[in-house]
Protein backbone atom coordinates (compact mmCIF):
# COMPACT_ATOMS: atom_id res chain seq x y z
CA UNK A 1 0.00 0.00 0.00
CA UNK A 2 2.42 2.42 0.70
CA UNK A 3 4.46 1.85 -2.45
CA UNK A 4 1.06 2.52 -4.17
CA UNK A 5 -0.05 5.63 -2.59
CA UNK A 6 3.19 6.84 -3.03
CA UNK A 7 3.39 5.89 -6.96
CA UNK A 8 -0.07 7.94 -7.19
CA UNK A 9 1.42 10.60 -5.97
CA UNK A 10 4.52 11.07 -8.26
CA UNK A 11 2.02 10.41 -11.30
CA UNK A 12 0.04 13.24 -10.14
CA UNK A 13 3.12 15.37 -10.28
CA UNK A 14 3.20 15.56 -6.84
CA UNK A 15 6.04 14.66 -3.69
CA UNK A 16 5.76 10.79 -2.16
CA UNK A 17 4.70 10.73 1.42
CA UNK A 18 7.66 10.07 4.06
CA UNK A 19 7.67 6.84 5.92
CA UNK A 20 5.81 8.12 9.17
CA UNK A 21 3.43 9.14 7.11
CA UNK A 22 2.73 6.17 4.38
CA UNK A 23 2.24 4.13 7.86
CA UNK A 24 -0.33 6.18 8.89
CA UNK A 25 -2.53 5.79 5.85
CA UNK A 26 -2.02 2.48 5.71
CA UNK A 27 -3.69 1.94 9.41
CA UNK A 28 -6.50 4.54 7.93
CA UNK A 29 -6.99 2.16 4.87
CA UNK A 30 -7.09 -1.01 7.03
CA UNK A 31 -9.22 0.47 9.55
CA UNK A 32 -11.55 1.58 6.67
CA UNK A 33 -11.22 -1.47 5.45
CA UNK A 34 -13.01 -3.40 8.18
CA UNK A 35 -15.37 -1.02 9.06
CA UNK A 36 -16.91 -1.19 5.41
CA UNK A 37 -17.27 -4.33 5.38
CA UNK A 38 -20.04 -4.06 8.42
CA UNK A 39 -20.95 -0.81 7.61
CA UNK A 40 -21.57 1.71 4.66
CA UNK A 41 -19.38 4.55 5.06
CA UNK A 42 -17.80 4.95 1.46
CA UNK A 43 -19.42 4.19 -2.08
CA UNK A 44 -15.90 3.30 -2.93
CA UNK A 45 -15.58 0.02 -0.74
CA UNK A 46 -11.86 -1.40 -2.85
CA UNK A 47 -8.52 -0.33 -1.71
CA UNK A 48 -7.20 0.93 -5.09
CA UNK A 49 -10.49 2.63 -5.31
CA UNK A 50 -9.86 4.16 -1.68
CA UNK A 51 -5.92 4.86 -2.73
CA UNK A 52 -6.60 6.74 -6.17
CA UNK A 53 -9.55 8.77 -5.08
CA UNK A 54 -9.88 9.56 -1.69
CA UNK A 55 -6.42 9.09 -0.63
CA UNK A 56 -4.68 10.81 -3.51
CA UNK A 57 -7.45 13.68 -3.80
CA UNK A 58 -7.49 14.37 0.07
CA UNK A 59 -3.68 14.55 0.07
CA UNK A 60 -3.47 16.88 -2.85
CA UNK A 61 -6.38 18.82 -1.03
CA UNK A 62 -4.05 19.12 2.10
CA UNK A 63 -1.16 20.65 -0.35
CA UNK A 64 -3.07 23.03 -2.21
CA UNK A 65 -4.46 24.61 0.87
CA UNK A 66 -3.15 28.22 1.69
CA UNK A 67 -0.81 28.41 4.27
CA UNK A 68 -1.72 30.41 7.46
CA UNK A 69 -4.50 28.71 8.11
CA UNK A 70 -4.92 27.59 11.75
CA UNK A 71 -8.75 26.00 12.10
CA UNK A 72 -10.39 23.84 9.58
CA UNK A 73 -13.75 22.46 9.59
CA UNK A 74 -14.59 19.96 7.19
CA UNK A 75 -18.26 19.97 6.41
CA UNK A 76 -19.87 16.72 6.42
CA UNK A 77 -17.05 14.51 6.74
CA UNK A 78 -18.39 11.11 6.22
CA UNK A 79 -15.21 8.46 6.60
CA UNK A 80 -12.84 11.58 6.97
CA UNK A 81 -12.20 12.77 3.80
CA UNK A 82 -10.38 15.25 3.02
CA UNK A 83 -10.71 16.28 6.85
CA UNK A 84 -8.12 13.66 8.37
CA UNK A 85 -5.68 13.39 5.69
CA UNK A 86 -4.88 17.50 6.21
CA UNK A 87 -4.79 16.93 10.01
CA UNK A 88 -2.27 13.89 9.04
CA UNK A 89 -0.26 16.82 6.49
CA UNK A 90 -0.46 19.88 7.82
CA UNK A 91 -0.43 19.35 12.03
CA UNK A 92 -0.17 23.19 12.49
CA UNK A 93 -3.52 23.11 11.67
CA UNK A 94 -6.57 22.35 14.17
CA UNK A 95 -9.00 20.35 12.65
CA UNK A 96 -12.49 19.47 13.21
CA UNK A 97 -14.63 16.59 11.55
CA UNK A 98 -18.47 17.25 11.59
CA UNK A 99 -20.31 14.29 10.81
CA UNK A 100 -23.96 13.73 12.31
CA UNK A 101 -24.59 10.41 10.90
CA UNK A 102 -23.78 8.66 14.51
CA UNK A 103 -22.01 5.22 12.52
CA UNK A 104 -19.97 7.70 10.73
CA UNK A 105 -19.31 9.86 13.69
CA UNK A 106 -18.17 6.51 15.78
CA UNK A 107 -15.79 5.54 12.82
CA UNK A 108 -14.38 9.17 12.79
CA UNK A 109 -13.64 8.46 16.72
CA UNK A 110 -11.78 5.11 15.91
CA UNK A 111 -10.12 6.47 13.27
CA UNK A 112 -8.32 9.45 15.67
CA UNK A 113 -7.77 7.61 18.40
CA UNK A 114 -5.79 4.70 15.74
CA UNK A 115 -3.89 7.50 13.56
CA UNK A 116 -3.15 9.26 17.27
CA UNK A 117 -3.46 12.73 15.40
CA UNK A 118 -5.31 15.62 17.21
CA UNK A 119 -8.74 16.47 15.72
CA UNK A 120 -11.98 16.92 17.41
CA UNK A 121 -15.33 15.59 16.16
CA UNK A 122 -18.28 16.92 16.47
CA UNK A 123 -21.32 14.62 15.92
CA UNK A 124 -24.18 16.28 14.94
CA UNK A 125 -24.86 18.89 11.96
CA UNK A 126 -22.26 21.44 11.44
CA UNK A 127 -24.16 24.33 11.90
CA UNK A 128 -24.84 24.09 15.32
CA UNK A 129 -21.29 24.42 16.15
CA UNK A 130 -20.31 27.96 17.04
CA UNK A 131 -16.74 28.49 16.45
CA UNK A 132 -15.93 30.49 13.00
CA UNK A 133 -13.23 28.62 11.10
CA UNK A 134 -10.34 30.28 9.18
CA UNK A 135 -11.52 27.15 6.33
CA UNK A 136 -14.40 25.06 5.65
CA UNK A 137 -13.74 22.23 2.99
CA UNK A 138 -16.74 20.72 1.13
CA UNK A 139 -16.45 16.89 -0.48
CA UNK A 140 -19.54 14.76 -1.54
CA UNK A 141 -22.17 16.27 0.59
CA UNK A 142 -25.63 15.46 -0.26
CA UNK A 143 -27.31 18.30 -0.61
CA UNK A 144 -24.57 21.34 -1.62
CA UNK A 145 -27.54 23.66 -2.25
CA UNK A 146 -28.14 23.93 1.49
CA UNK A 147 -24.07 22.95 2.10
CA UNK A 148 -22.77 26.08 0.83
CA UNK A 149 -24.74 28.84 2.54
CA UNK A 150 -24.28 26.59 5.66
CA UNK A 151 -20.73 26.38 5.52
CA UNK A 152 -20.34 29.81 4.66
CA UNK A 153 -22.23 30.90 7.64
CA UNK A 154 -18.75 28.80 9.58
CA UNK A 155 -16.11 31.13 8.08
CA UNK A 156 -14.11 33.58 10.03
CA UNK A 157 -13.58 37.22 8.55
CA UNK A 158 -11.41 36.28 5.63
CA UNK A 159 -11.86 32.40 5.56
CA UNK A 160 -11.54 29.86 2.83
CA UNK A 161 -14.24 27.80 1.04
CA UNK A 162 -12.76 24.95 -0.53
CA UNK A 163 -14.58 22.58 -2.15
CA UNK A 164 -13.39 19.34 -3.64
CA UNK A 165 -15.69 19.02 -6.78
CA UNK A 166 -15.59 18.48 -10.75
CA UNK A 167 -15.27 20.93 -13.56
CA UNK A 168 -18.69 20.81 -14.28
CA UNK A 169 -20.10 21.81 -11.27
CA UNK A 170 -17.37 24.73 -10.37
CA UNK A 171 -19.99 27.90 -11.96
CA UNK A 172 -22.73 26.01 -10.03
CA UNK A 173 -21.44 26.24 -6.56
CA UNK A 174 -20.00 29.90 -7.35
CA UNK A 175 -23.76 30.94 -7.82
CA UNK A 176 -24.75 28.77 -4.48
CA UNK A 177 -22.13 31.09 -2.92
CA UNK A 178 -22.66 34.39 -4.41
CA UNK A 179 -26.05 34.70 -2.61
CA UNK A 180 -24.97 34.97 0.59
CA UNK A 181 -21.11 35.98 0.75
CA UNK A 182 -18.57 37.80 -0.99
CA UNK A 183 -16.19 35.47 -2.67
CA UNK A 184 -13.07 35.49 -4.56
CA UNK A 185 -12.18 32.41 -6.03
CA UNK A 186 -8.39 31.31 -7.23
CA UNK A 187 -8.43 29.39 -10.27
CA UNK A 188 -9.44 25.75 -9.66
CA UNK A 189 -6.60 23.00 -9.05
CA UNK A 190 -7.01 19.69 -11.00
CA UNK A 191 -7.17 16.25 -8.11
CA UNK A 192 -4.94 15.07 -9.79
CA UNK A 193 -3.99 16.44 -13.51
CA UNK A 194 -5.65 15.53 -16.46
CA UNK A 195 -9.36 14.20 -14.56
CA UNK A 196 -12.45 16.17 -13.94
CA UNK A 197 -12.01 16.79 -9.86
CA UNK A 198 -10.30 19.75 -9.06
CA UNK A 199 -10.11 21.92 -5.91
CA UNK A 200 -12.19 25.14 -6.12
CA UNK A 201 -11.09 27.90 -3.48
CA UNK A 202 -12.82 30.93 -2.79
CA UNK A 203 -11.52 33.29 0.09
CA UNK A 204 -13.92 35.95 1.68
CA UNK A 205 -13.77 39.70 1.25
Amino acid sequence: MPNRLNQLLQEAGSTPLPPQLTSKFAAYLALLLKWNAKTNLTAIRDEEGILSRHFLESILCARLLPPGIATLLDFGSGAGFPGLPIALLRPEIAVTLAESQNKKAAFLREAVRTLEVKVAVHSARAETLAPRFDCVTLRAVDNMQQAIPAALERLATQGSLAVLTTLEDCSSIQSLAEGTSRLQWLPSAPLPRGTNRVLLIGKLQ
